[in-house]
């Protein structure tokens, strides 16, 4: 199942999975990360998944090249995911001018709005209400409460998590005479295929253009993406993160938790955001980036060295004015 070699005896019954630290017999455990290696000798769980023969010493186990994506598939064997009914529930609200494909599932309190198109092998949770015209892909999953606004486009196997919603007006005003006038949105909201969207997350539509969200996106809980914001395929977003108006986000990059970037700057491809960093202008990519501003990691490492030398510094004068003052 996940292509690895075993260790030990290969005739150990496995019936279920625990954490390394809370191990249990007759389950399967993994060390996915090192700052857990110290568990490795007090865990009572059977057998361990791991990358490297030497950290099961005398254990039973299973070396695989990625121990995250092998406990993964156990967990999908052992606890398989909930399946569609494949029915309509009879609260459901559909327009007659909606389209539905086959297989659909729809769920308790569900609006469907009027041209709304549902693929096929679509699944909608309870009270999720889907908007004029939105398009929604073959075999994605919306769990109960998102909303979906008119004319948004969600690509194949989107999983969108509770919450969520897509499409809402951006944050555009401008200010005449000491009022604040509203500017109408009129663009839209496009996201690609196998795109994950986390609880509680919103996608602003664009302005004139649309907000795009590429193929295989993973965007976590709490996430604020403004109005004609980009970010390019397989980007990993953590909770929090902000994207301010116009901003693009290159592909393969990364964003940790709280980080920020603002308005109509470009972060290159495959850059790494450290958490609670603020990208205050654009940057090449190809790097981690941290700090408040975003800098090379590295250089931001060495300001804050300095910073902590001068602090030791600034502590140590105060001592001796104080000694001075006192003989």
């Amino acid at each position: 199942m996940i292509e690895g070699e075993v260790i030990g005896d290969p005739m150990v019954e496995i019936t279920g999975v625990s954490e390394i630290q809370n191990g249990k017999p007759d389950t399967i455990t993994f060390l996915g990360n090192l700052k857990y290696r110290k568990y490795l000798n007090e865990t009572s769980a059977s057998a361990v998944i791991t990358n490297d023969p030497s950290f099961i010493d005398d254990k039973n186990g299973i070396v695989v090249q990625n121990p995250t994506w092998a406990i993964g598939k156990i967990l999908d064997f052992f606890y398989p995911q909930l399946t569609p009914t494949k029915t309509i529930h009879e609260s459901a609200i559909i327009h007659p001018e909606a389209n539905l494909g086959k297989n659909v599932t729809i769920e308790a309190g569900v609006v469907i709005e009027a041209g709304a198109n549902i693929d096929d092998d679509v699944w909608i949770g309870a009270n999720t209400v889907i908007g004029r015209t939105a398009n929604i892909g073959s075999e994605s999953k919306l769990h109960a409460n998102v909303t979906v606004y008119r004319n948004v486009e969600i690509g194949a196997r989107a999983i969108i998590h509770s919450g969520a919603v897509i499409g809402s007006d951006g944050f555009g005003f401008t200010t005449i005479k000491g009022q604040n006038i509203k500017i109408s949105h009129t663009g839209n909201v496009i996201i690609g295929d196998d795109v994950e969207i986390g609880a509680c997350t919103s996608i602003d539509r664009g302005t004139i253009g649309n907000t795009v969200i590429e193929n295989n996106v993973k965007l976590d809980n709490q996430i604020q993406i403004a109005h004609n914001v980009k970010i390019g395929e397989s980007c990993l977003i953590a909770a929090g993160a902000r994207i301010a108006g116009s901003s693009e986000i290159g592909h393969h990059s990364r964003m940790g938790g709280m980080s920020g970037v603002v308005d109509s700057v470009k972060v290159g491809p495959h850059s790494t955001i450290a958490s609670t960093t603020a990208v205050t202008k654009s940057l090449p990519g190809n790097q981690m980036y941290a700090g408040n501003p975003a800098r090379e990691i590295r250089e931001q490492h060495k300001r804050d060295a300095v910073f902590t030398e001068i602090s030791r510094i600034k502590k140590r004068l105060d001592q001796l004015q104080n000694q001075v003052k006192t003989d």
